[in-house]
């Protein structure tokens, strides 16, 4: 089933292989996508999607140095080099859409401000990377640091947030995406508006349920009506305590978020699963619970090889597999995993920022086979 075409809204997938978001940290200056990523991206067209690295709606929205935005022309202009080069491929791509919330640093804010959140929590422990010597991306030379102790937002400014990622999405039509994906899992923003340990508001986007999950129905709301609902993805991490995110009825919690997006009619929910070793499995019974509620297309990711995908497929719990790491060093997968080629290993030093090394000079099978 992986190789099988599939139809996701308007676009026909030709396999159910998914490029999923991983960041890279390599735009230049203005946090503008560089012309590598351009290539990068295309290299991986024969994904049936691919979404891209986490891409931030606002200066606010940053948490890690170097990463890119969404939110000006110029940075506009370089992800429609992208998704042209995608296109020209024949690839498919959604941009990832982004605000951190707490997870950031003053280095990062605008004017050095504190950044926000649903509540003025710290997660300790939780560390973003910084560039405190100004070097530029094209060094990888940064720093790992505790985030900023965050503000609570106030319910003007989340309404100002609900807007940034509207236009955000305005311009992501108009850089040539095919569709966005809203982050709202690994304890950014989203997230801290969900789940009860992140979030102590005492209005109406706090304390209950419905209230904590209000912010993503008003942000979903508000891309919908800028790109349509067949063009809107989310992605969730249900059961995983990410970033200080933790949530004391989860299952509950995230199966009535499943519910809110499939009445709104989102094309997708992508769920992130633990992908860290020894991590705990997601419950069947979970997954089943969610396929139960949720109508639309299901994208699972997380250490996924072709025999857990097949699995998944099979029994109904997912419609599309995406497999991150593997894609970094075997731009090809989609082939190599078809034909039972063996997979590069990427060089994970070179994950995050540098120059085109470990991002475009990975060789297709062919290619690796012919140097060998």
């Amino acid at each position: 089933m992986l190789f099988t075409p599939y139809r996701l809204g308007r676009l026909t997938l030709p396999n159910r292989i998914v490029m999923p978001p991983m960041t890279r940290a390599r735009a230049g200056a203005g946090h503008v996508p560089a012309p590598m990523m351009a290539d990068y991206y295309a290299q991986r067209a024969s994904a049936g999607l691919i979404i891209t690295e986490g891409t931030q709606i606002s200066p606010q929205g940053q948490g890690y140095a170097w990463t890119p935005g969404i939110h000006s022309p110029e940075q506009v202009a370089g992800w429609r080099r992208v998704t042209d080069a995608v296109h020209a491929a024949g690839g498919r791509i959604f941009a990832q859409l982004w605000h951190v919330g707490r997870i950031s640093h003053t280095a990062l804010q605008p004017g050095g401000a504190a950044p926000v959140s649903s509540s003025p929590l710290v997660a300790e422990g939780v560390k973003v990377f910084i560039d405190p010597e100004g070097r530029g991306p094209a060094s990888g030379v940064g720093e790992m640091v505790q985030h900023s102790a965050p503000r609570a937002l106030t319910e003007a400014e989340i309404g100002q947030i609900v807007q940034d990622f509207a236009t955000a999405a305005r311009n992501a039509l108009e850089a040539g995406f095919d569709g966005v994906e809203l982050h709202g899992a690994n304890g950014y923003l989203i997230e801290q508006f969900i789940d009860s340990q992140a979030n102590t508001r005492t209005d109406g986007y706090g304390g209950s349920l419905p209230n904590r999950l209000r912010f993503l129905r008003e942000v979903t709301e508000a891309v919908i009506g800028v790109v349509g609902a067949g063009r809107v993805g989310v992605r969730l991490a249900p059961l995983t305590t990410l970033q200080g995110a933790v949530d004391d009825t989860p299952q509950a919690t995230y199966l009535a978020a499943a519910a809110l997006l499939d009445a709104l009619g989102v094309v997708y929910l992508h769920i992130a699963e633990a992908d860290w070793d020894d991590a705990p499995d997601m419950p069947a019974a979970f997954r089943e619970a969610l396929r139960m509620i949720y109508g639309g297309t299901l994208i699972y990711a997380g250490k996924y090889t072709r025999e857990r995908a097949e699995t998944a497929l099979e029994r109904g719990w997912a419609d599309l597999i995406g497999f991150g790491r593997p894609f970094v060093a075997n731009p090809d997968l989609p082939e190599r995993l078809q034909h039972g080629w063996p997979l590069a290993e990427p060089d994970a030093s070179r994950f995050f920022g540098g120059d085109a090394r470990g991002l475009t000079d990975y060789p297709r099978h062919d290619a690796a086979s012919r140097r060998a």
